[in-house]
């Protein structure tokens, strides 16, 4: 299998920082905004994006986990024997604020359209914005991400393969053919 780096850890970085830049500026601030990560890599992103917040603005944001699995559409019933039921987290409640719900790859929408149902077993925020690292087309779900990182156009038969240094030892994103 061929596999292209496409994002070095230089340029993850100046994503993410630009994707902090742009919530800071969408919502005149942060006040009453909540991170949510998506599990796995979401978490690390959202918390990513918390670090660059304090240094920016001196605001500490909450960071919420997300999973999942029991919410997804594509797998089947033996997904809910090995589902974590205490793998998500909120820190605070999400009644009535804005979150924001982090993903590394936006690829068919149907992770986010989970997400949403599971954010909702939260309480109901007043608003949520979608921040993806990588959008990478080919929807099957009306859904769109308000903060991307970087929009990469690849064909169904790549993969879009986001590395990150707390749990593959690297920062990165490649594609394989």
């Amino acid at each position: 299998m061929k596999e292209k780096e496409v994002v070095d850890a230089l340029a993850m970085k100046r994503a993410l920082t630009r994707i902090t830049y742009e919530i800071i500026e969408r919502n005149k601030g942060v006040e009453d905004i909540v991170l949510v990560g998506i599990k796995t890599r979401g978490i690390y992103i959202a918390e990513r994006i918390a670090d660059r917040m304090k240094q920016l603005e001196d605001v500490s944001l909450p960071v919420g986990s997300l999973d999942i699995t029991l919410y997804r559409d594509d797998k089947g019933k033996d997904m809910e024997a090995t589902a974590d039921l205490t793998a998500s987290s909120m820190p605070v409640s999400i009644e009535g604020k804005h979150v924001v719900l982090i993903d590394d790859v936006l690829y068919t929408g149907r992770t986010i359209r989970a997400a949403l149902d599971a954010l909702m077993d939260f309480g109901r925020p007043q608003k949520i914005s979608l921040a993806v690292l990588v959008d990478r087309g080919h929807r099957e779900l009306p859904i769109r991400a308000d903060y991307v990182g970087k929009n990469l156009p690849t064909s169904t038969k790549e993969k879009v393969v986001v590395q990150m240094e707390e749990i593959d030892g690297q920062d990165r994103i490649s594609i394989q053919k």
